[in-house]
Order: structure tokens, then sequence, then C-alpha cells
């Protein structure tokens, strides 16, 4: 069977209503603006507070606006790929949820789980099915809802935190156009420096695990900024070295936005302009799996077809990687 290229073809975004300013959260934990906006560089986030609504409800707004925005019949649709570390429920999957609603009734719907990498881990999984011949529209999501997992007694993480999902539809490319290369790795010896501890099958959920606060996301922040930053930059030259590209002809850099001093040290240790590096995490934090398809939402309006993207992200784990696209509208 012949392969062909999976483009993109559309892009959409969901975002809570609710913001939460660093002035807000001065409320209610130990912190301050200005300690938030140099150690991160984010100054607000969207947090879902609504009743009842969870990572399936974002992403299926995600969806929506995605399918609005292509112009796309639900029906349509033969796979949808959700990368969550937050999903609904530990089973069914979130992505068959979201899916139901859509209204789309006819796709092989699936989770997949990498942490801050998981978009990118599922846009290669999801390009994939269209490069073989076996699916011809492919929705690939990224969502999270930290705020479900996140400690707002603990200072260190709940400032990073934020509430989204983006979606992207991929379908074959006649052309040059789509998706053309990628690097990814794993080390599964990161488990200590980010994880959460409770909940799956080695602390089952228990009275004893909620006591010790075993279900929200524990970090240890320097080795975590340290591998980061050397995964991405290392993942993200070795692409661009082998697919010939440039500082100059590399049109955009979407790295995931974990803190800003983390997208600063990976912009500088490759030499690359800030000026064409896409940065959204002042408005949104780090939404983990939702950061680059937000990103590219955002910036869709400035996109050209043909531009040349890079695109990274790093997760707990470890798990971390780039991978390289022109785009297609």
């Amino acid at each position: 069977m012949q392969l062909q290229t999976a483009a993109i073809t559309g892009v959409g975004a969901y975002l809570p209503d609710n913001i939460v300013t660093n002035a807000d959260l001065e409320k209610i934990v130990d912190t301050s603006d200005e300690w938030i906006r140099t150690r991160t560089g984010i100054h607000q986030r969207h947090l879902m507070n609504e009743k009842g609504k969870a990572t399936s409800d974002m992403a299926a707004g995600a969806i929506k606006d995605l399918l609005e925005k292509t112009n796309t019949d639900p029906l349509d649709i033969e796979m949808v790929v959700c990368a969550t570390v937050t999903a609904d429920y530990n089973f069914p999957d979130t992505a068959n949820l979201a899916a139901m609603k859509c209204g789309i009734k006819k796709a092989f719907c699936f989770d997949l789980n990498a942490a801050c990498s998981g978009f990118l881990y599922a846009l290669t999984t999801g390009a994939k099915y269209i490069e073989t011949g076996m699916y011809k529209k492919v929705i690939v999501i990224g969502a999270d809802m930290m705020s479900s997992i996140v400690n707002y007694e603990d200072r260190t993480t709940c400032v990073i935190f934020g509430d989204g999902a983006g979606a992207v539809l991929l379908e074959p490319s006649s052309n040059d156009f789509g998706i053309h290369d990628s690097i990814f790795h794993g080390d599964g010896s990161g488990v200590e420096f980010l994880y959460q501890p409770g909940g799956g099958s080695i602390n089952p959920a228990s009275h004893d695990t909620v006591d010790q606060k075993l279900h929200y996301v524990h970090q240890n922040g320097k080795p975590v900024f340290k591998a980061a930053v050397n995964g991405m930059s290392d993942t993200v030259k070795r692409v661009m070295e082998r697919n010939k590209l440039t500082n100059d002809n590399l049109t955009w850099l979407v790295p995931h936005q974990a803190n800003l001093r983390i997208i600063d040290s990976v912009a500088n240790m490759l030499d690359f302009p800030k000026e064409k590096v896409m940065i959204t995490i002042e408005k949104f934090g780090n939404t983990t799996a939702g950061t680059l398809p937000i990103c590219l939402n955002e910036y869709e309006n400035q996109l050209k077809k043909g531009d040349k993207i890079v695109l990274t992200a790093f997760g707990g784990g470890f798990t971390w990687g780039s991978t390289y696209l022109t785009w297609a509208y």
C-alpha cells in the first residue's frame, strides 16, 4: 500500500469561561503575581468550574469548533484520538465520550496517555492511519482538566496549570504539505520527578491515599526543567538537521507551554529567533496535552500555506520529542 501524507486541514479549541488570575491565586495560596510571572511567565489561566463538566466536555467543545470552522459533517469522521492524563473515567475512554457529544457515531475512538507529550504522540499515531489509506478524516485532540488533579495548597504546582482543549483535523494530502518527520523518546526513570502517585494499580484509591493527597500532581521542578530543556532542544535540532531546516527557513517553532523560562531556554540553545516561537502560556498556563493544538488555534490567522513548523513537547514519565510538518492551508 502506497503511503500518502497526512496534513492538518483545520484546528479548533475550547477554553472554559472561568479565568483565574495570579491575583486570584494570591487569595488562596502563599504566592504573588510577581513570583508567578518571574518563575513561569503565566498571568492567568482558564479553569473548568461547572459542576458535572469534565475533560470530555472540553474535548467536545474543541471538536465542535473544529467541525464548524472546517464545515465537516460529524458522520464523516472515521477516527478520534484524545491525548489526556485527566480522563473522565478510567474507562470508557474520553475520546468516545467526546465523539458522542458531537454526533460522531461511526468513528474508531481511543485515548492516548503520554502526559504533556500526548498530543504529539497522538498526532503521529493518527497520521499513520491517513498515510496507509485506512482513513481519510481523523481528529486528534489534546485535552486536560488539570484543576481536577492539582493541589491548591501547593504553590509550586497550582500556579502552573490550566484547563483547556485543542483539536486538529487530519486529511490526506496529494502534495508536499503535511506531517513529514518525528523523533520521540521515553525514559521511565523520570517517574520519580513528575507523576500522580495515587489512583492507579500501585496505589488504588482509598481513604489512606486521599488523606495523603496522592491523587494530586507531584513534581520536583529542577530535574524536570533540565530534562525538558535538553530533551526538546535535542530533538528539535535533530529533526531540523535531517530535514535540512535552518533558523531561516523554519517558519515557526511550537514548544509545549510548560514554563516561559523553559521555552526561552530551548530557543536560546537553538539560537532560534524569539519572534518565530509560538507563546500562549501567559494567557492559558500549562494545559498539558492541550498546549500545542491551542497554540496552533491561537496563531491560525498568522499561518500560511507552506509554512514549515516544528512542534516539540516534554512530559512526565518522561516522554519527549519533536514533529516537523508543513502547513496545508
